[in-house]
């Protein structure tokens, strides 16, 4: 079973950046109740593209220079990075099938 991994920012270049596969970064806070509404479709999507897609988690709270960074202004925030470049953008919560589409233009 594969689930998304929370990653500190010392692991933010070697897993998204430098990753041979696209990443999904779901941005979020343990406080913010869209962010778990998110993370169930999250988690489904990461069984359904296991060895596709890598999924990693980065809390705002305790990473805010990799936030900044990417100008996360409001969480959730999904971002698709392919080749250690975003390439798509999800702000708040959207139905499994539009990110699978997200998904699948990465491919």
């Amino acid at each position: 079973m594969s689930k998304p991994v929370e990653i500190e920012e010392a692991k933010f270049n070697e897993l998204v950046l430098q990753a041979e596969t696209p990443v999904l970064v779901d941005f979020w806070a343990p406080w913010c109740g869209p962010c778990r509404m998110v993370t169930p479709v999250v988690e489904q999507l990461a069984e359904e593209y296991d060895g596709k897609v890598s999924f990693v988690e980065v809390n705002v709270d305790n990473n805010p220079r990799i936030a900044s960074r990417y100008g996360i202004m409001s969480i959730p925030t999904l971002m698709l990075f392919k080749e250690g470049q975003p390439v798509d953008t999800i702000i708040g919560f959207r139905p499994k099938d539009e990110l699978k589409k997200s998904l699948e233009a990465a491919l």
